[in-house]
């Protein structure tokens, strides 16, 4: 299936591939960013979110729950304070080819309404292979330093980066508040030494130079940072009190002359053209260099135009990164491992003889499930000419293209007598129900439900991940143990960890690697999260396909949990006025819809949903005063063509607002906001009273010249 392309994928072969990809970078982004140890490339992992992110296109109702789509980076590992930053430090969109950079300009001309012939001038700049990076100067001060963590909390290393040379300490006619942005890296020949000097002491030697920054500058004793040769390049701002320019290469400039460091390489270009015939000159130079670049990124260079296109959820709309082309390699296929995932699917995974490619170190790769591993796709078609993989085999690992790590081919040559076909189990390895492959799918899913501890502890590590009740000192590892000391089985039991045991506390802290401190600690933080947001709560709950924005837009459709869990208890699927309410919210679909109400009309998951609300205090969705905007909590539908600007930017503005923009026009809406061409929701409009204006109208309305 992974051989694949999108638009030939069945739905059913669109849910597994999403399954995998989301496993797939889940684990990468702990390892990148959290463990500073990759086991992957950067393009390997860039074209896995690009082949989810064309998936979740072609099936939006398919968008999963721990989608990769809306994450970014991961969470802060223990040791630091955690700092939040003032403005988010989002990733960036990617491009491999020349298409996508002409596709990125015209989606930008298209969201700005320009057309081909208007002037519009782009900064393209080498993509830094480091480690993200934001310095706090107020009155000109360095006054904290802070990593990109998840991209909303990062780390506090800001005695580390006082050591960096490349830092300045203080800067002169600074805004009294600004915020610079910008990868720390190591140069080759400064990582060659260090290697050397951690060889020579006995120490751990490094698998790159990003590794070895990273490692550096994430010590928990700065004096091991200020040994380090580490290096800093600025590229960008988060909150700053004044604007450093109208241009982006401007207050690059700017940041340069303030004595920070930016690439010398940067330029601007005036055509998608021109960006490529760039990219051309930074990739021959690239091994030349002295340091680790992977692209070439380019942004809008007019900051007006940025601030107009904004961002998306967890990318800006203005920028996006041209990666290099990635590598292939051979290795031994080691062993085949059976995973089985929260919501009970059985994930194949290759155990390899880990094998370097392009400087990182690859010894897990997807096999999909079991067609892929026997030479066939979902529909009985040969894939690799029909040669399956085997135990022992000698397997090519590729790290590019649709999905990667990936096992893309075995040479048959090498195949080690002996060796028998992979049987797929038929029941579950982890509590031994049976694994039940369903007609039109993909993927075979353990019967098993609750009594299957797999899905137990994944729905319970999903429970206390980041996004969902994020109790600190509760990870994965806790989970893990607590669960097989039966401690917790579900959600609720997390919230009576103290009172359950009559010496619960005398328990935990005798237990290895727990004291009386860290137990106290562990109880407090858990008490903390008794009070949780509704978007966090609907999250945390594990329905499949219910992500973090789409637990937001229900959220803030139902305000209230009484309200959420009542309604959609009396749902009924297909048919009424509370199930078309909620499809008609933007971003919900009746795939989704169905999950959601499936899961929460069973009986037995409903009355775990129960026990752990009743432990809770779940905070309602306050909304904006009306006083905000005039259109602040309003539910308003755009039809018809826009002639002042898209359809896209009109909707990011009435959202921006404090609007809610709806694809349907229902007694529920308040405006209606119709442009040439309007048609049946206008006319329902009519129908229904509600009032409709057109485009000068709004522009006035919201205020904008």
């Amino acid at each position: 299936m992974a051989n694949t392309a999108v638009e030939n994928l069945s739905e059913a072969e669109a849910k597994t591939e999403l399954a995998h990809l989301a496993d797939l970078l889940a684990q990468a982004n702990t390892d990148y960013h959290t463990k500073d140890a990759p086991r992957i490339s950067d393009a390997e992992y860039d074209a896995l979110k690009l082949r989810n992110a064309k998936i979740e296109a072609r099936f939006p109702h398919l968008k999963r729950a721990d989608s990769p789509s809306v994450q970014i980076g991961a969470e802060v590992a223990d040791g630091f304070a955690k700092v939040e930053h003032a403005v988010a430090m989002l990733s960036l969109g990617n491009a491999f080819d020349e298409n996508d950079i002409f596709q990125f300009d015209e989606r930008v001309r298209k969201y700005l309404g320009l057309s081909k012939s208007d002037t519009l001038s782009y900064t393209a700049e080498p993509k830094i292979d480091g480690l993200s990076l934001s310095l706090r100067y107020e009155n000109g001060a360095l006054v904290q330093a802070a990593t990109r963590g998840d991209g909303t909390t990062g780390e506090n290393v800001t005695a580390n980066a006082r050591t960096i040379a490349d830092i300045p300490q203080k800067i002169a006619d600074a805004p009294d508040i600004l915020e610079v942005r910008g990868e720390v890296y190591m140069s080759h020949n400064d990582f060659a030494d260090l290697n050397q000097r951690q060889l020579a002491a006995g120490g751990k030697t490094f698998a790159n130079p990003r590794n070895a920054a990273a490692g550096s500058l994430r010590q928990l004793d700065a004096s091991i940072t200020k040994s380090r040769p580490l290096r800093f390049f600025a590229y960008a701002w988060g909150e700053i009190s004044a604007p450093l320019s109208d241009t982006q290469i401007g207050a690059v400039q700017q940041l340069n002359d303030f004595g920070l460091s930016t690439n010398p390489l940067t330029t601007v270009c005036d055509s998608p053209d021109a960006l490529i015939a760039q990219y051309r000159v930074i990739e021959e130079q690239r091994a030349t260099l002295g340091y680790d670049i992977d692209g070439v990124v380019y942004k809008v260079n007019d900051l007006a135009l940025q601030g107009r296109l904004g961002f998306r959820s967890t990318t800006p709309r203005w920028a996006i990164a041209h990666k290099f082309p990635a590598e292939l390699a051979w290795t031994r296929l080691e062993a085949i491992d059976i995973q089985v995932g929260r919501t009970g699917a059985l994930s194949p995974v290759a155990r390899l003889q880990p094998v370097t490619v392009g400087g990182v170190v690859v010894s897990n790769a997807t096999l999909h499930n079991e067609d892929y591993i026997a030479g066939r796709d979902a529909k009985g078609n040969p894939i690799r000419e029909g040669r399956d993989f085997r135990i022992g085999d000698w397997v090519q690992v590729y790290r590019a293209g649709d999905v990667i790590p990936k096992l893309a081919d075995v040479d048959l040559n090498k195949r080690p007598k002996g060796a028998v076909p992979f049987a797929f189990p038929k029941v579950c390895p982890e509590c031994g129900s049976d694994a039940i492959r369903e007609e039109g799918d993909a993927v075979s899913r353990c019967t098993g439900g609750v009594i299957c501890p797999a899905q137990a502890v994944e729905k319970l590590k999903h429970f206390v991940s980041r996004a969902a009740f994020d109790i600190e000192g509760l990870g994965a590892k806790q989970v893990e143990q607590f669960y097989a000391d039966g401690w917790i089985k579900e959600p609720a039991d997390i919230f009576k960890l103290e009172e359950r045991f009559s010496s619960g506390l005398q328990q935990l802290k005798n237990r290895e690697g727990w004291g009386q401190k860290s137990a106290l600690k562990l109880f407090d933080a858990i008490d903390e999260k008794r009070k949780i947001s509704l978007n966090r709560l609907i999250f945390a709950l594990g329905i499949r396909h219910v992500g973090e924005q789409v637990s937001k837009l229900l959220a803030n459709h139902y305000t209230s949990w009484v309200n959420f869990i009542t309604t959609l208890s009396q749902a009924q699927i297909g048919d009424g006025a509370i199930w078309d309410d909620l499809i008609a919210i933007d971003g919900v679909g009746a795939v989704l819809a169905t999950s959601l109400t499936t899961t929460l009309q069973q009986d037995a998951e409903r009355a775990s949903i129960d026990r752990l609300v009743a432990e809770l205090e779940v905070e309602d969705v306050v909304a904006r005063e009306a006083s905000d905007s005039p259109v602040a909590g309003k539910t308003v539908v755009f039809t018809g063509t826009l002639e002042k600007m898209s359809r896209a930017e009109a909707k990011a503005r009435a959202e921006m607002l404090g609007a809610k923009v709806s694809g349907s026009v229902s007694a529920k809406t308040d405006l209606v906001i119709a442009g040439p061409g309007a048609g049946s929701k206008a006319k329902k409009a009519a129908d229904l009273g509600v009032e409709t204006i057109d485009e000068d109208a709004w522009l006035a309305l919201i205020t904008i010249s």
